[in-house]
C-alpha cells in the first residue's frame, strides 16, 4: 500500500511539473495510429474474428429452419432473443456490449472503411494494392446486404425509392452524421461496391476466409435474386461458376462423424458464420422438413441425428465452435443458375442446374434426374431443393421475405 501511495504522488508531481496546458495541447502522432504499408491494411482484413464471424442472426432465429420446447425457450439468455423468436414488435435486440447484430455489423463495415481511406490517403497502387482495396469494399458491401434482410422490407421495385434503408456509412469518421437512406440507395450501394471489387479482386484468394472474385460475384448474384432481378443474377452467377463449379460428392462423406462435412470444404467461396446462438446449436429440426429427404438422399444423414428424446438435431454445420455458416458457396451458386434459368422461362436448363447439384447429394446409382411439366412446377421444385440444401444456412429469412413479396406463389410444401 505504501508503494502504491510513493508511486501516485510520483506521477502526480511528474504531471504537474509538466505543466497542465502544455499536457493537453500535445498532439498525438497520426502516423502511429495509421497502418503506413499495404500489410498492415491487409492484416486489418486479416482480422477474420471480426470481418468473417457474427453475421445478423436475427433472421435465422425469427425463422421456421427449427422449433424450441418451452424448456429451451425458459433457457433463452436474453428476453430480446426471446421476443425476437416469437415476432415481438419490439425490444428484440441484446445489449450492445452483448454483440447484437447491429453493433457487429458496423464494427465490421468501420474497419472497412478504414482500410478504403488509408488506401486512398497513402495512394497505393499495384496488383496488391487493388486485391485489398477489393477486399475492403466487397466485404462492406456483404455486410451491407446481410443487414438489409434484417432492417429493411423486401426490394420492391415500386415502393424501392421510398422505403426506409440503411444509414450508409462510407468514411471513417465517426463524427458524420448517420443518415438513414432508402432501400434502393442501400441496395445500389451494395450493387456499386461488388461491381467496383470484382475487377480488383483476385479470382481465388490465398484462404477461403479472404473474399475473392468468384466470392464477389456469387454475392453480387445474391443481391440481384434477392431483388427479383433474374437476368443479373444468373448472369454474376455463371461468371462465379465460371470459376470455380466444384461440387463436393456426399457419397465420399462418413455421415456417423460428428460434423460430417469438412469446414474449408471445395464448395466454400468465402467461409463466413452467424453469430453463435445456442438455439441454433445444434437446432432442433420440425419433423416434416425432415420427411422431405428420400431415404436415398444422403443429406438425411450427413444433416441430422436423433437424441435420446427422439428429437431430430441438424449436424449439417460446417464446423461446431462458430455460428452457423452463411458463407458464399457453389451449391448455392447452382440453386439460384435454377431458379433463375426458370423464371427467365427456361425450364430445361434450371432443371439441368438443379440435377447436377442433387446428382451428388444422392447415393450413388439411384439419383433420377427430375423433371418438370412446367414454370410453377419448376420452381416448386426448386424451391423445396432450396429449402433442403440451405438449412441452417442464414438465407431461410430472405427467402421467406421475398416469396412474401411476390404473393407466396412458391411456398416449399404444403405439409410445412
Amino acid at each position: 500500500m505504501r508503494k502504491t501511495k510513493i508511486l501516485l504522488i510520483s506521477l502526480s508531481l511528474i504531471l504537474i511539473s509538466f505543466g497542465c496546458s502544455d499536457f493537453l495541447e500535445e498532439k498525438s502522432d497520426l502516423k502511429l495510429a495509421t497502418p503506413d504499408r499495404l500489410e498492415d491494411n491487409q492484416m486489418l482484413l486479416n482480422n477474420y474474428g471480426f470481418l468473417n464471424v457474427e453475421f445478423a442472426s436475427s433472421g435465422e432465429t425469427s425463422s421456421d429452419d427449427y422449433y424450441l420446447t418451452d424448456a429451451d425457450y425458459d433457457g433463452l439468455s436474453f428476453e430480446e432473443t426471446k421476443r425476437l423468436h416469437i415476432w415481438m414488435p419490439d425490444n428484440v435486440a441484446p445489449p450492445i456490449e452483448s454483440g447484437n447484430d447491429w453493433s457487429t455489423c458496423y464494427r465490421s463495415i468501420y474497419i472497412c472503411n478504414a482500410v478504403l481511406f488509408n488506401m486512398q490517403d497513402k495512394n497505393f497502387i499495384g496488383e496488391q494494392a487493388d486485391n485489398i482495396r477489393g477486399q475492403a469494399l466487397a466485404l462492406r458491401a456483404f455486410r451491407y446486404l446481410d443487414a438489409a434482410q434484417i432492417w429493411c422490407k423486401a426490394y420492391n421495385p415500386q415502393t424501392a425509392g421510398t422505403d426506409l434503408g440503411l444509414p450508409l456509412r462510407l468514411d471513417p469518421d465517426m463524427n458524420i452524421p448517420s443518415v438513414r437512406s432508402t432501400v434502393k440507395q442501400t441496395y445500389d450501394q451494395i450493387i456499386s461496391d461488388l461491381q467496383t471489387a470484382i475487377p480488383l479482386l483476385l479470382p481465388k484468394q490465398i484462404s477461403g476466409m479472404r473474399i475473392s472474385r468468384a466470392a464477389a460475384y456469387g454475392l453480387l448474384a445474391r443481391t440481384y435474386l434477392f431483388m427479383g432481378d433474374y437476368n443479373n443474377a444468373l448472369h454474376n452467377t455463371q461468371q462465379a461458376l465460371s470459376i470455380n463449379n466444384d461440387l463436393m460428392d456426399f457419397n465420399t462423406l462418413n455421415p456417423d462423424d460428428d460434423y460430417p462435412i469438412e469446414e474449408m470444404n471445395k464448395e466454400i467461396l468465402l467461409w463466413t458464420a452467424l453469430t453463435y446462438e445456442s438455439h441454433l446449436m445444434p437446432a432442433k429440426i420440425p419433423d416434416p422438413i425432415y420427411q422431405m429427404y428420400d431415404n436415398n438422399d444422403l443429406r438425411k444423414t450427413v444433416f441430422f441425428n436423433k437424441n435420446a428424446d427422439n428429437e431430430i438435431l441438424f449436424k449439417g454445420y460446417y464446423n461446431n465452435v462458430n455460428g452457423p455458416i452463411v458463407s458464399v458457396a457453389t451449391d448455392e451458386l447452382y440453386l439460384m443458375a435454377a431458379e433463375c434459368n426458370v423464371r427467365l422461362n427456361k425450364i430445361q436448363e434450371g432443371m439441368g442446374y438443379l440435377n447436377n447439384l442433387l446428382a451428388k447429394r444422392w447415393k450413388t446409382g439411384t439419383f433420377v434426374p427430375i423433371t418438370a411439366s412446367s414454370q410453377t412446377d419448376a420452381l416448386n421444385i426448386i424451391s423445396r431443393e432450396r429449402r433442403k440444401e440451405l438449412l441452417i444456412r442464414g438465407l431461410r429469412w430472405s427467402d421467406l421475405k421475398r416469396y412474401n413479396r411476390d404473393g407466396g406463389k412458391y411456398y416449399i410444401d404444403e405439409n410445412y
